[in-house]
């Protein structure tokens, strides 16, 4: 049900207080008998809130000891790259980590005049470093992406770029959570004055921007006379866009520059919170009261990781439609790519990606919700294309190689850019001529109430457990509990049919589990596949 502030400015006052986050980071520390308060990485790393004591500095000296133990025992000895976002716990949660590497002789680096560094640019720099560099160099990113601005996140990067995935996770969880136990005895620190003495302070953003002509046409956007708007969201990102301008000389618009920690400039997500959700309706309304204003503009969350796109054809664009239509453009237009290269898409993505594939005779790789699942297909060359329903991919460079391995939402609104004027269209009359071929989308993911002990059961599932033949109306084709593209545990259920599917996963921070469903025959079949999806999952998880 949508909260009756959905889409409003927030009020002042539901801005948060930043002298208390700030406080209770520093003065609170976690119960470690609490489960929500203990070290957990999800898709994403380690997210939590100094409010509820699941991110203060207790939480970041222990998760950073446990980085430099594991960059040891791994031969990691290069320089270590540390992004932060705009979120008022990313800057104290920075001083912390510097404070715990430096005591660990770990090579440092953050971003120059106490700056912002986007995800992408975390990625980018670190895979261009350890071309080389003769010691493997990796990452920290400081962000919670998109989510509210009480809250910090913690993500690490190994050597690939890209997101670490579970077997250094667990690791490096594990130990953390050990350490917190312990009372942080054994985590070394230094102090901050030292630390920031030590660490090195560098330029993340021209290099980045720089290369950008080997990924983009960077040549056509520069002879465009489109009007083009970009709204930053108060992310890390800002200046990133105004060198692409500096340096390019684009007439990129910004139409905001401000970087305010309460978020004070965004309208509330559909559930009244504040929410960075460059995909959301309700989070970019501002920006979508504009889309006449401008041919074309774009938007990213606060570490720019996604992208939101907004046309004059149909206004803000789905995220699975804007995948569609990045593919099919790219696997296209992208003439010195091989014709092997392969789509890479999470199984909850929108069948109209395989769609596509299909007609431009193109291999897609499904695998589980999270982007680390691409990050080995973007590193050797196989995958073209990487993408997730929730607004985050990225691809290779027009010559095949790695650009980044984690999700870059810069290079996707700049590809609006380029597909835009090159075709003198818009991606969102693309979809429509692509829903004219291959049939129209019903999409949505919705919420189900479930107990700690149902979430995992569903977790456990096996395509034994499915006795039902049908599903909607329509023989079950497939029922899957691991993904088909890489035989990984989806951590949940997924049953298809010929024009529809439905994924059942539990949420890991709330008693719920996400439904998404998909009809390729109307509205109403897709009402009946989630109805149906419900009574299936309830009757094995009970």
């Amino acid at each position: 049900m949508t909260h009756k502030n959905a889409g409003k400015k927030v009020s002042s006052s539901n801005l948060i207080n930043i002298p208390n986050l700030i406080s209770d980071y520093y003065t609170k520390t976690p119960n470690m008998s609490e489960s929500s308060q203990m070290v957990a990485f999800g898709t994403s790393g380690h997210r939590g809130s100094s409010f509820k004591n699941s991110f203060n500095e207790a939480h970041i000296f222990a998760i950073m000891q446990a980085v430099c133990d594991y960059r040891k025992s791994n031969g990691i000895n290069g320089r270590l790259f540390i992004a932060k976002d705009t979120h008022a716990l990313s800057t104290p949660a920075q001083l912390s980590a510097l404070q715990v590497c430096i005591a660990n002789s770990v090579d440092c680096a953050i971003a120059q005049n106490d700056g912002y560094v986007p995800t992408p640019v975390l990625s980018f720099t670190v895979i261009e470093a350890n071309k080389t560099s003769k010691e493997l160099c990796d990452g920290i990113v400081i962000t919670p992406s998109h989510n509210p601005p009480q809250d910090g996140g913690f993500k690490y990067n190994p050597p690939n770029g890209g997101p670490a995935d579970t077997d250094a996770t667990s690791v490096i969880e594990a130990n953390a959570n050990e350490y917190l136990k312990n009372s942080l005895n054994g985590v070394k620190k230094v102090s901050v004055e030292e630390a920031l003495n030590k660490a090195a302070q560098i330029d993340f953003t021209t290099p980045y921007v720089e290369a950008l002509s080997s990924i983009i046409d960077m040549d056509l956007l520069k002879s465009s006379k489109l009007n083009v708007g970009v709204d930053p969201l108060g992310g890390s990102g800002i200046e990133v866009y105004k060198k692409i301008n500096e340096i390019y000389g684009l007439r990129l618009e910004i139409v905001n520059e401000n970087v305010d920690p309460t978020f004070s400039f965004m309208s509330c997500d559909h559930d009244g919170k504040v929410r960075m959700d460059c995909s959301s309706p309700y989070a970019m309304t501002s920006l979508i009261a504009l889309k006449d204003k401008y041919d074309l503009a774009f938007a990213n969350d606060p570490d720019f990781d996604r992208h939101g796109i907004v046309t004059k054809s149909v206004g803000l664009m789905n995220p699975n439609h804007y995948l569609s239509v990045a593919i099919w453009y790219l696997f296209q237009y992208r003439k010195s790519w091989s014709p092997l290269l392969k789509i890479g898409k999470t199984l909850v993505s929108s069948s109209m990606i395989d769609r596509v594939a299909k007609s431009i005779n193109r291999e897609v790789i499904e695998v589980p919700v999270g982007f680390k699942w691409f990050v080995n297909g973007l590193s050797d060359g196989s995958i073209g294309f990487g993408g997730e329903e929730s607004a985050g991919a990225s691809f290779l460079r027009k010559d095949g190689s790695a650009w980044t391995t984690d999700k870059d939402g810069i290079i996707l609104n700049l590809l609006a850019f380029e597909i835009t004027e090159k075709l003198k269209k818009d991606p969102g009359t693309i979809y429509k001529e692509l829903e004219s071929q291959f049939g129209v989308s019903y999409y949505e993911r919705s919420d189900a109430e479930a107990s700690p002990e149902q979430k995992t059961k569903l977790k456990k599932l096996s395509p034994d457990d499915i006795v039902s033949k049908s599903l909607a109306g329509e023989k079950i084709e497939g029922i899957f509990t691991k993904a088909p593209g890489n035989s990984k545990a989806i951590g949940g259920l997924k049953v298809t049919t010929k024009n529809g599917w439905f994924a059942a996963r539990p949420s890991g921070t709330e008693d719920i589990y996400k439904i998404y469903a998909e009809s390729f025959i109307s509205r109403e079949h897709l009402s009946l596949i989630q109805e149906e999806a419900k009574t299936l999952v309830l009757s094995v998880i009970g």
